[in-house]
């Protein structure tokens, strides 16, 4: 049932912008979706299994935005600073990008671990959430590989890692400028730091 998983995330999401994590009942968001309480444990199995899987679907929308980032730019350079700038937005708009990103998880989010007997779902969409959700390392070793497939092409090899060294630079100094912003743009920053010295 994809498009009823949809909208339960849907709705889970909306909830969790108008209070905390655990003030957010199953019961509204299966309300919210349209579907019954027991299509929500159908799907998820738990509150924590709807957290894992919110939270993973978080991650992925962040890696699709690197990939549209990274496939709309001309340039090497300009897909740096694409990157960092997506990196910024994302974690700027969506909190639980942000804790992603950054580790920081603040008590009115859902911190999911691991599922305590993981791969028991029946929904293949489940299994992958139930893993947990990937270390803000793990998130940007993602990254660096999606940089990698792209900016690789048409170059010798160190510099295709150069660049996609630089690219994961611009990513890192995107979250720093999140969490401590400063006068400079990010602009201002990844052009200096990564993009000119490129």
């Amino acid at each position: 049932m994809p498009a009823a998983r949809e909208s339960l995330l849907d709705s889970a999401l909306a909830a969790l912008a108008d209070r905390d994590w655990c003030g957010v009942r199953m019961a509204d968001v299966a309300s919210a979706a349209g579907v019954s309480r027991q299509t929500l444990y159908n799907e998820f199995g738990s509150k924590d299994g709807l957290a894992r899987a919110l939270v993973r679907r978080e991650a992925d929308r962040y890696l699709q935005g690197v990939d549209r980032a990274l496939a709309g730019q001309p340039t090497d350079r300009e897909r740096m600073l694409a990157v960092a700038e997506w990196t910024a937005c994302a974690a700027r708009t969506r909190p639980l990008v942000r804790a992603l990103l950054t580790g920081c998880w603040s008590g009115r989010l859902p911190a999911p671990g691991p599922a305590s007997r993981p791969g028991r779902s029946y929904v293949p969409a489940q299994r992958r959430a139930d893993a947990g959700p990937p270390a803000p390392g793990e998130l940007i070793a993602a990254v660096r590989q999606r940089a990698a497939l792209v900016m690789a092409a048409g170059h010798p090899v160190e510099d295709a890692d150069d660049l996609v060294y630089r690219c994961e630079v611009a990513v890192r100094l995107a979250l720093s400028h999140i969490v401590a912003p400063g006068d400079l743009t990010l602009d201002h920053l990844v052009r200096d730091a990564v993009v000119r010295a490129a």
